[in-house]
């Protein structure tokens, strides 16, 4: 797939990293071999270890937060740096492998006629039987019964926002990227959502924090944000002055 520099929106992969030395430089040397016309900003959260030293080491652009802010305000920050740099599309993207680079084209040229992409695993194909894909069911029908509208993958971390969703995130309070916050911006915003079919990858290096157990409480959590929450959050007021 051939990605042109002036054929789609300009847009930049913002990339949260969190104690992620050992998958950072795969995962940035593969989006540059694979898009190398894609603009992206790592967002490193804190990190313990030595991520800022291996963006340093490599020339890669990054921000450097001198504190863990979690995936929420790391993914804000990347939002507010997108906005600032005038960037149409931002896309929310793993640095441990798992987004594959080559469905991003797919993301840019479906943003151009909604306000988010989701990169979605089962638009084509069936959910595995487990646990966590009964907790994804959970908020599929969450947001179906939230929105009147279906999201097959719900929990998809791979995520595309146009210029208008990037002005909301950047600026708007308690806006995680996390399903219940696309569910409220369907509600609220009249977001256009849809999905387009990705594979993803397995993680490269470390461990994820979703536990069994977190698993299960993320899913509770989620399901009841989207089902009660929202309801007695503000009308959307997150836009820059």
């Amino acid at each position: 797939m051939e990605y042109e520099r002036g054929t789609v929106l300009k847009t930049i992969l913002i990339i949260p990293a969190y104690n992620e030395q050992d998958s950072i430089e795969s995962t940035i040397e593969s989006v540059k071999r694979t898009i190398p016309e894609v603009d992206f900003i790592i967002v490193n959260d804190g990190s313990s270890d030595s991520t800022a030293e291996v963006c340093r080491r490599n020339g890669y652009p990054f921000l450097d937060l001198p504190v863990n802010l979690g995936l929420a305000g790391a993914f804000q920050t990347g939002m507010k740096y997108a906005f600032r740099h005038s960037y149409e599309c931002a896309i929310q993207f793993d640095a441990d492998g798992q987004h594959l680079p080559e469905y991003v084209p797919a993301l840019m040229e479906a943003i151009e006629h909604n306000d988010i992409v989701i990169g979605s695993r089962f638009v084509n194909a069936h959910k595995p039987r487990s646990l966590r894909m009964l907790g994804s069911n959970l908020i599929e029908g969450a947001i179906r019964v939230s929105t009147g509208k279906t999201i097959k993958d719900p929990t998809s971390g791979m995520r595309a926002f146009n210029a208008r969703m990037i002005n909301q995130l950047a600026f708007g309070l308690n806006f995680g990227p996390e399903p219940d916050t696309v569910s409220y911006l369907m509600k609220r915003a009249g977001a256009k959502v849809c999905e387009v079919p990705v594979r993803m990858s397995d993680r490269t290096a470390g461990e994820s924090y979703l536990s069994p157990w977190n698993s299960a409480t993320y899913m509770l959590r989620m399901t009841i944000s989207i089902l009660f929450v929202q309801y007695f959050r503000k009308q959307i007021g997150g836009e820059a002055a």
